[in-house]
This record gives C-alpha cells, structure tokens and sequence, in this order.
C-alpha cells in the first residue's frame, strides 16, 4: 500500500484541550496513523505528522482543517514563527509502499480544492503543487503574514488557488503542497539574544545578506525587488529566535532536501559561526520526524571524525549522533518516536526482536513457522554481522594491523557487511510472513467459478512471495560470502577463526535458503519464470561456493 505523510502545521501551540480536540480529528479517520504531536509555546505553533494511505491522508487533512476553522481564532492569535492561517501550512510527503510525488500532488490539489469550497476560505498551492514558479516557496506565498493577508487578496497576481479572494480574519488562509521529506531542526546557543542567533541563520542559509553597494546601501534589481547574496547551504532555510521556555536563542533551519544538506552539516557550521561570535552551541533538537538516514549519516560523520569506524550496527550510529548533535538539549530524544521508519516499522517487533533463547524456544515449537527460511536468513545476517566485527577489530588495530590494509576499505567492507546483515536480520520475519500468506491463500473459498480462480491467483501470487525472500536471503548469503573472502585477506590474523566460521554460515545460509526456493518452485505455472528463478539461485550458489571456498582455504592456512 501507498503511503503518505502528512505533517500540517497549525496556529495553536498553548491550549492544550484545543490540540486534543484537533488531534482526534485525525485519530477518527480509519487507515490514519497520528505519529507525533508537537506543540511550542513561544512559537504558539504545533506540528502533527500523520501517515495512511492515500485517501485516508487526504480525509484526514480535511478533517484537521475543519477543526482548525472552528477551534482556531487567528485574530486573537501571536506567535514567534511566521503564520497566514488556523492550519498554515498542509503539506503531503510520499514516504513509502511506492508512493510518488505525483500522488501527493493529486492529493494537495483535491484536498485543497475541498478547504476551499467547503470551508470557504483561501487556498494556495505550493513547492511541488504549485500553479505558478513563484508561488513555489512556502516564504513567498506566506510574505506579509497574516497581518498582510487582506492587502495580498485584494493583488489579482495573489488570487488563492481555490476558495474566496477575500480576507476571512478568524481563519486567515492555508498553503497546501507536495514536497520531498523537510527536516524541521533547531541548534540551540547559550544566548538570549535573538539578534546573534538571526546573523548566524543569515550566514548558513540558502537566500543569504541583502546585498549593498559601496555606500552601504541595499542593491535592487531592475523590478525593484532587493537582492540577496548567495547563502553558504543550498536547501536550508533558517531564522533566529529567543525561546523563552528552553532559556535560550536557537537558529531555526527547515532542511528542504537533507540529502543536499544534512543537519549534521549544518550543526557544525553554526557550532563554527558560533565560536566567532564568542558562543557555544549546547545542542540541538528535531522538530516532529528525521528519517533514519539523516541520523545513520550523522553518526557515521562523528565516528570518523572521532578516528573510530564508522561500520558499526544502526543503533550505535543512532547514539553516536545523539551524543554528537546533543539532541537530548532541551527536550528528550526518543529515537523509536522521533526517527519515521521506527515509527513504520519498528524494530522491536517480530521474531528478529526476540531473545537468543526466545527464538530458539518458538522453533522448537510444534508449528511449521518460523522454519528453516528464517533460520537461513539468520546464519546469513550472522555471517556478516561477523564480518563486520573483524572490519572493526582491524580498523582498530592500529600498528598491529596487516601492511597492505586500507583502512577505507575496511569501512566501505564493514559498512556494506551491516546493510547486508540488516537485510538478512528483517528477511527473517519476511520469510515466516510469507508462508502465512500461503496457508491464508489456501483457506479462500473455493465454492464457485469466480472463487477457484480467485484462489488460484492468489496462491500463485504468495507462492511467488514464498521464492523471493529465500531466492533474496540466497543472493546476499552470496553477498556476505564474497566479504568473508575479503576480511579473510585483509583482516587480523588472529580473527582468522572468526572469518571461517562467517564463511562456513554464509555457505549454510545460501544452501539452506536455496531448499526454500526449490520447494516451492514448482508452484509457478509459467516455465520461463521458473527457468529465470532457478538460473537466479544457481547463479548465488556459485558465487557462495567460490567465495567460501577462498575464505575457508585463507583460514586454514592461517589457524593450521
């Protein structure tokens, strides 16, 4: 299924009963999952990030405006932060199960169109729904605020997309668009000054200084409009402000594309324009969600900076980027609240969440699942997980480590071992998942025509599912094989045990996985699929054989 996030940002952040009554709203839609709530007093602002499919998402939007229209009085309403409306800003991020930009476009002009009519209020589109280039920027489309509203609907080139061009003072107006994941992040000083957190944001952000002539004066263009120096970030938009409830200036950054610019870039960037200034940063905090790769990037950044490998499991990145960016400043930092795949998929759920002894307890059990396929998967992510180990112990080693040893290899070596063992770890509930899927498919109906058919199809299709994750568990056990071989001759010899025995578990895990293929193979109807499949598994065996072959030869050459 598609999935979409929502994160819309409303103009109440201090009465607690109205951001309960806003957020069940949300909550009442089925399909809608409400990740986070997070309010501010001094910004008198609250973010809600929502995820679901695409036409509950969409419900869901509607719905919290609505709420927002009633609840939310603008006329009474001041704040720290920017704002034009009850629900300022309402923008659709695809974030999963095959959802693009385009399905978050479709939703953001439907949803817009629906506010517009039925509330009765103003709507522009904007970042990737936009009508018009210069209605892209969220910071062109909200200029003047809410105090500016009135003047900016009576301007015909600012007519809203949908609904009245007329100023509606409880409401104001919304902006609704498309937009890629934006990381909504605060570097927190030791200062109250709002003015010197202000001149750092200046520095780093993408729209830069108003540019001046000799005489000091600020240059315009041929239209008149000021113009501004380049920023030193591409992607970041920042201010200053003073928060009082943490007792301290912040630079506030909203990262558009933190695969152009991630928030550890800018950390330290601020930390350095901070000490020029005579202040120190203290920390920082994630406003709403962070993908896992933001942080995974972070951590990685700090380790190498701390002469340590940075090929270490998610979780020990996740902390060395919460120590490093000091996201627990001032407010905790829950990583499986706070980072959007935990909340998706969390970690500590499924088989590869037990105990050693759990595991090895709910095998033992009279039950066909979990069975050999979860097994396979499990010999293969600890033939990597071994790999990485010996990465990390050479990496380590200093001195003792063998002369022809390139330390970046052994990260680029030790990092691709933990994707590998990552993928392995999840494909253990994947297997078991997929031989429920079979039984499901066999329990269907089978009284009719339509029925048969329907069976058919649908054990085809989980028949399929229960190849492709042991064919996929088969390919990477191939994967962890080759990296066996490669610490086998790179790494410290006296972890050569450590290599053979990651080589021997790969081979088990290839082998183990390719009798899960074979089983179900012949439940395929279409030859050339079979032959594709089977030429697929050959080919990962091969690999797998050759690659323990060299390692397991290395070792014993070495241990004698």
């Amino acid at each position: 299924m598609k999935i979409i996030e929502c994160v819309p940002n409303v103009s109440e952040g201090r009465d607690r009963a109205v951001l309960d009554r806003l957020a069940e709203a949300i909550r009442e839609v089925d399909g809608v999952e409400l990740l986070d709530v997070d309010p501010g007093q001094e910004t008198n602002r609250t973010v809600f990030t929502f995820v679901g499919g695409p036409d509950a998402v969409a419900e869901a939007a509607f719905r919290l405006a609505q709420a927002a229209a009633r609840l939310i009085d603008m006329t009474r309403h001041h704040g720290a932060h920017a704002r034009m409306g009850a629900l300022d800003v309402c923008p659709f991020v695809p974030v999963g199960g095959g959802a693009t930009m385009d399905d978050c476009i479709a939703i953001a002009r439907r949803v817009g169109e629906r506010i517009g009519t039925e509330l009765e209020v103003p709507v522009y589109l904007y970042e990737e729904a936009a009508t018009r280039p210069e209605r892209r920027s969220l910071a062109s489309v909200r200029a003047g605020e809410y105090e500016g509203l009135a003047a900016r609907l009576a301007d015909p080139e600012w007519a809203p997309d949908f609904g009245p061009a007329r100023f509606v003072p409880k409401f104001g107006a919304v902006a609704v668009g498309a937009r890629p994941f934006l990381i909504a992040y605060n570097v927190d000083l030791n200062t109250t000054r709002k003015k010197l957190a202000h001149d750092i944001a200046l520095d780093i952000r993408e729209q830069g200084r108003f540019l001046r002539d000799e005489n000091g004066r600020i240059v315009r263009d041929a239209n008149g409009e000021k113009v501004r120096k380049p920023g030193r970030f591409r992607a970041v938009r920042a201010v200053g402000w003073f928060i009082p409830e943490f007792g301290r200036a912040q630079v506030s950054i909203n990262l558009t594309n933190y695969e152009i610019t991630p928030p550890h870039v800018v950390f330290d960037a601020i930390r350095d324009e901070a000490r020029r200034r005579g202040l120190r940063v203290t920390g920082s905090e994630i406003v709403g969600l962070v993908p896992l790769e933001a942080v995974r990037r972070a951590g990685r950044h700090y380790l190498e900076q701390q002469g340590a490998t940075p090929a270490v499991p998610e979780p020990d990145l996740v902390q060395a980027a919460r120590v490093s960016l000091g996201l627990d400043d001032v407010k905790p930092f829950e990583p499986s609240r706070a980072i959007i795949d935990y909340r998706l998929f969390p970690r500590e759920e499924g088989l590869r969440a037990m105990s050693l002894v759990g595991f090895a307890d709910e095998l033992s059990r009279d039950t066909p699942a979990p069975g050999g396929g979860s097994v396979a998967a499990l010999c293969g992510a600890l033939a990597a997980g071994l790999v990485s180990m010996v990465a990390a112990l050479t990496h380590g080693a200093g001195k003792g480590a063998p002369e022809a040893t390139d330390r970046a290899e052994l990260v680029a070596l030790g990092d691709r071992a933990q994707q590998i063992k990552d993928a392995l770890l999840r494909a253990i509930d994947d297997d078991t998942q997929a031989f429920e899927q079979i039984v499901a498919a066999r329990r269907l109906p089978r009284r009719t025509d339509e029925q048969r058919a329907a069976r058919e199809e649908a054990i085809v299709a989980a028949t399929r599912r229960a190849i492709d994750v042991p064919l996929a568990v088969a390919e990477r056990a191939a994967d962890a094989a080759s990296l066996a071989g490669e610490i086998a001759r790179i790494g410290l010899e006296a972890a050569a045990s450590d290599c053979g025995v990651a080589a021997w578990c790969a081979r088990a895990a290839a082998h183990g996985a390719a009798l899960n293929v074979r089983i179900n193979l012949p439940g395929l109807p279409d030859d050339a699929e079979r032959e594709a499949i089977a030429g697929r598994l050959g080919e990962a065996l091969e690999r797998t054989e050759r690659a323990a072959k060299a390692a397991i030869e290395r070792v014993e050459a070495l241990v004698g």
